[in-house]
C-alpha cells in the first residue's frame, strides 16, 4: 500500500508499506480522510512521543475493510472513525478512570503506524460509526474530542465571556465549543487576518492581534474574561495571556508548547487573583459528543479545511500545514 512515512526527525517520504493484518479483536479500516495535526508537525521535528520510522495520522476517517475474529459490532462497509489513543487499562491511572494519563498510553500515528496510509487498523473498542457525516468531516472528530475533554474540565457557566488566543483550526473549534457550552460572549484574536475573517463567519468575535489588540480586547472585557484559552502553543502568548484574566478566572492551556519552552507568571497573582489553570492532554473518551456536536450542526468542521491533497502529495502536505500563510486545516484524500 502506499502511505507516507517519517523515518526519523526532519526526513519524510511516500514509501510502500505492507498493508497491515488485523488481529482478532481489530477492525482494518480503508482511510478516506486523514488530516494533519499540529501533533504530525512536531512528530516531524522530533518535538513529540513517537517511535521511528512512523507512518503518522491519528485524525481520520473511513470504511470497514475487514475485521478480526473477535469483533462483532462491525462489518465489511461501515463508515466509520477511532479514537487513536489506546490504553492498557490495567494501570493506576487507568483504574482511576484516566486513560488519556495512561502509564502505557500507546496512539494510532504516533507510537504504532497510523492513518496516513491506504489502511489502518484500529482496535474495535475505538472505532466509531459516522453515520451520514462526510469523511472529510468525521475525520475531524478526534480534534473535536481533545476540545471537548478540555471544555469538561473548564466547566463554563452560563454567560461566561471567553477570549481565545489562535483563530487556526483548533482556535476555532475551541471558540466554537466555548460558545455551545454556554459563554455569551467569545472573542478570537490571531495576527492573520484572514484566518479572522474565517472566524467571524462561524458568528465569533474577531480581534486583529496587532498594537490596538491590547486597547480593543480592555474595551470589551474591563476587568478581563472569565475564561482565556490558548491555542497558539506559543509560550509568549501563553505568558500575556494572564493579562485578560479577571479575578477567579480560568486560564485553559490547550495549545501544545514544546516541552523545552518555558513560560514566565507571577504566583502572587495566581494566589492573590483565584485564578485557575487548567491544562487539558488529548481526549478522553469524548468522541460520541464530538460526532453527536458535528451531526447536529452545533460545531462546523469543514469551513476549517483549507487544503486537500492526494497522499502523494504527503511531504508538500508537511510544508503547506507548517509554512503556508493560507492554511486552516490540511486532509489527504484517498479514494
Amino acid at each position: 500500500m502506499q502511505a507516507g512515512q517519517i523515518a526519523e526527525p526532519g526526513q519524510a517520504a511516500v514509501i510502500t508499506a505492507a498493508q497491515p493484518v488485523p488481529g482478532p479483536d481489530d477492525v482494518l479500516i480503508r482511510v478516506r480522510a486523514a488530516g494533519i495535526c499540529g501533533t504530525d508537525l512536531h512528530i516531524f521535528k522530533g518535538e513529540y512521543e513517537a517511535r521511528y520510522p512512523l507512518i503518522p495520522g491519528h485524525e481520520f476517517s473511513g470504511v470497514v475493510a475487514a475485521v478480526g475474529s473477535h469483533v462483532t459490532r462491525y462489518q465489511v462497509g461501515d463508515r466509520v472513525t477511532a479514537d487513536p489513543n489506546i490504553p492498557c487499562n490495567r494501570c493506576a491511572a487507568c483504574q482511576r478512570n484516566e486513560p488519556n494519563q495512561c502509564e502505557n498510553l500507546a496512539a494510532i500515528g504516533v507510537t504504532r503506524d497510523g492513518a496516513f496510509a491506504e489502511w489502518v487498523t484500529a482496535p474495535e473498542g475505538n472505532v466509531f460509526p459516522i453515520g451520514d457525516l462526510s469523511f472529510a468531516a468525521a475525520a475531524l472528530v478526534e480534534p473535536l474530542a481533545c476540545v471537548v475533554w478540555g471544555l469538561k474540565r473548564v466547566q463554563v457557566q452560563p454567560g461566561d465571556s471567553a477570549l481565545v488566543f489562535g483563530a487556526g483550526p483548533m482556535g476555532c473549534l475551541v471558540a466554537q465549543a466555548l460558545h455551545h457550552a454556554g459563554a455569551a460572549q467569545v472573542v478570537i484574536t490571531d495576527t492573520v487576518p484572514f484566518r479572522l475573517e474565517l472566524a467571524a463567519s462561524l458568528g465569533l468575535t474577531t480581534v486583529l492581534a496587532d498594537d490596538h489588540a491590547r486597547d480593543q480586547l480592555k474595551a470589551i472585557a474591563p476587568s478581563g474574561f472569565d475564561i482565556v484559552a490558548d491555542a497558539t502553543g506559543l509560550a509568549p502568548v501563553l505568558e500575556g495571556a494572564f493579562e485578560y484574566l479577571r479575578p477567579r478566572g480560568k486560564l485553559w492551556v490547550f495549545g501544545v508548547v514544546p516541552p523545552d519552552k518555558r513560560a514566565v507568571f507571577v504566583p502572587y497573582d495566581v494566589f492573590r487573583k483565584d485564578w485557575t489553570i487548567i491544562g487539558s492532554f488529548a481526549v478522553n473518551r469524548t468522541f460520541h459528543e464530538s460526532i453527536a456536536l458535528i451531526q447536529n450542526g452545533a460545531i462546523q468542521v469543514e469551513p476549517l479545511i483549507s487544503h486537500r491533497l492526494p497522499l502523494a502529495q504527503f511531504c508538500e502536505g508537511l510544508t503547506i500545514a507548517e509554512q503556508d500563510p493560507h492554511r486552516m486545516k490540511v486532509q489527504f484524500e484517498m479514494n
